[in-house]
Formats: C-alpha cells, structure tokens, sequence
C-alpha cells in the first residue's frame, strides 16, 4: 500500500524564485480562464443539442501549449491539475443544480485572489529537505526556503 502525503507550507522565495513562482501562478490562471471559457462557449453554441454537448472533445492543456508556447515554459502538471480543478469545479456546480442549489458556477480565476498550483512529485521530481527547510519544484532549479514547525520522518 502506498502512503500518499501533501505537504502545504509558506515560501519565502527570493526574487528570482518569485519570478518563476509568479510564471507559473500566471499559466495555470491563463490556462483555467482559457478552457473555462471554451466551455461556456461551447455551452451557449450547443445547449439545444445535448447529444453534440455531450460527445464534444474540450481542448487538452498540451494543445494549448502548441497553440501559446510560453505554457512549455512551466510545470506540465501544475497545467494539468488546472484541468482536474476545472473539471471538479464544473461538475459539482452541475451536480448542485440537479440537488436544486442555484449557485457555484466556476468563477475566472484573478490575479488579485490568492495565488496557489499543484503539482505532483513524480520520480521525484519535488524535494523537502526537513533540516534546512528548503523546498525543489519542478521548472525552478534553486532551493526554495519555507517555514514549518511540524516534524516530518524522512
């Protein structure tokens, strides 16, 4: 059995940290807004024909990145979650309408909102070091300082 963790804390980046942090903020809010409007889009064009509705394929985030370049530039998983986060985001509003709760259709996300993505530790591609409490993401190739009072098991 595998024991899966997350892991939420602080950073405190330096500038250049913050830069590639505020690169990366920016794509996954670019790439939400841009698949949540597709889908009202799609939705006003094909709300009469729901079995057109239903069988439409949604663009993926890697065709996005063909079609915007600067999404190459971040990390890839932290653009797919943005799609996982969309996708729950929709169908719980869906699933709410179908309980009769008129409210919580997913909002664009703004720059003024907390800023906050999710990535994934894949063949270890994220690194904690407890000692130095110092964080590696992925696409940003410095040590990242944060501050945590819990005790981890390496």
């Amino acid at each position: 059995m595998k024991l899966y963790r997350a892991v939420k804390v602080r950073l405190y980046p330096n500038r250049e940290e913050r830069a590639l942090l505020d690169q990366n903020f920016g794509c996954c809010r670019f790439i939400y807004n841009k698949m949540l409007e597709e889908r009202i889009k799609v939705y006003k064009e094909l709300k009469d024909d729901k079995e057109a509705l239903y069988g439409y394929k949604y663009k993926t985030e890697r065709e996005y990145k063909g079609q915007f370049p600067f999404l190459k530039e971040v990390d890839a998983k932290a653009l797919q979650s943005e799609w996982r986060h969309l996708k729950s985001a929709y169908n719980g509003f869906f699933r709410n309408i179908k309980k009769g709760i008129r409210k919580g259709f997913p909002r664009f996300k703004s720059k003024r909102s907390k800023q906050s993505y999710t990535t994934f530790n894949i063949n270890n591609n994220c690194k904690l070091d407890f000692r130095n409490m110092r964080l590696k993401l992925p696409k940003i190739k410095t040590w990242i300082r944060y501050r945590d009072n819990r005790m981890f098991h390496e």
